[in-house]
């Protein structure tokens, strides 16, 4: 498998467009203009991982090159060196190739797909059950982001006396965080056995999940004299210098009234750095919205009120089930799911909704109507 000549052609404008970015970014008169400075460094950030792509490739491709001339040589030795090393060249430029044509796709999809994501998980219907599966959906994310290698840090959270969540919000940076991640949001529905149970009834309870795409610096400027930064001890877990000490950090976005805070590290700096990152994702989707664009609607819509019975997704514990009520997706593979093993059907989800694929209603009697 190698390169078709379209994607040949994508990766050279790819590549003269960073060579273009690259000779701007090194005028000196740039230098004096931090805002362009930043678009040129985030434009040539996109192009990078491309670029770095492509050479590898080209490596590879003039090595099989030249292994296939050695075929013909007159040289016993030469030939037989070359059939030697041959496959595992061509294996290695496939590989290549693979990862040039997605970076393309990816790039293809717009430069908003590969930001990372603000996630924002909540407790709905349920009660103190619903409060114990949001931590379980908060871990699922959690080992997701780690298998993928991306970032992610918890930035604000209340928790139960027995555990569970009532909210919590995470910042996930790496590329590709928003793309995957984009389709999360609305109610997530768990049908199982609470531990709080004693006569073995299955319960239906609800959580709630939001994801924003995390906004870039250039998009949302805010301005000093329009926020107010108020600090406090943190509650909850984290030791003796977390909970006697001022670190936690709350800031209150003085035109829109959006308040957000972090309490998470024991550094009062490093909190008001994260809270800043979900302040600047909310902001900016009131923006959107005030633009005329869905965003904050959506997101609006995605949180809603925890209702069960407004869902996208059902976790079925008795029957090892999870189904995406938006495209007919059912697995029963979900103490993997519930792990992080996600990336199959996010795709999945993703290419489906793209799509406008929707599969038929899960029938009644399958075990997926609610049962208290």
């Amino acid at each position: 498998m190698n390169l078709e000549p379209p994607e040949r052609t994508a990766l050279e404008a790819a590549e003269r467009n960073y060579d273009g970015l690259a000779r701007e970014a090194s005028n000196p008169g740039v230098g004096a203009r931090p805002d362009e400075m930043k678009r040129l460094g985030r434009a040539m950030r996109e192009l990078e991982l491309i670029v770095e792509a492509g050479r590898q490739w080209r490596s590879l491709d003039r090595e099989k090159t030249d292994l296939d001339a050695a075929l013909g040589d007159a040289d016993a030795s030469l030939v037989a060196l070359a059939r030697e090393e041959l496959p595992g060249v061509t294996a290695r430029l496939d590989e290549a190739a693979a990862r040039v044509r997605r970076l393309l796709e990816e790039r293809a999809r717009g430069p908003e797909d590969n930001r990372g994501a603000v996630l924002e998980v909540r407790a709905g219907t349920g009660g103190e059950e619903a409060a114990l599966f949001a931590s379980q959906v908060l871990r699922m994310y959690l080992r997701f982001a780690e298998r993928q290698g991306w970032k992610a840090d918890v930035v604000d959270m209340h928790q139960t006396e027995m555990g569970g969540t009532r909210e919590a919000v995470v910042t996930v940076d790496g590329r590709g965080a928003w793309r995957f991640l984009r389709h999360e949001g609305g109610v997530h529905r768990v049908q199982r056995v609470p531990v709080t149970e004693a006569s073995g009834r299955i319960h239906t309870s609800a959580v709630s999940v939001a994801v924003l795409p995390e906004a870039e610096e250039l998009e949302v400027q805010i301005r000093g004299e329009d926020i107010r930064v108020d600090t406090f001890c943190s509650s909850g877990p984290g030791g003796q210098g977390v909970n006697t000490t001022y670190s936690a950090v709350r800031i209150v976005h003085v035109p829109t009234g959006i308040v957000v805070q972090c309490q998470d590290e024991r550094s009062q700096v490093k909190n008001k750095a994260r809270a800043m990152k979900v302040l600047q994702a909310r902001v900016l989707a009131r923006m959107t919205e005030e633009q005329g664009a869905s965003r904050d609607l959506a997101r609006k819509s995605q949180v809603r009120s925890g209702d069960r019975s407004d869902k996208v997704r059902t976790y079925n514990f008795p029957q090892n089930r999870v189904t995406d009520h938006r495209a007919g997706l059912t697995i029963h593979r979900l103490p993997e799911f519930m792990d992080g093993d996600l990336a199959e059907f996010l795709s999945s989800l993703g290419e489906a909704l793209r799509k406008g694929v929707k599969a038929s209603v899960v029938p009644e009697g399958d075990g997926d109507q609610d049962e208290g």
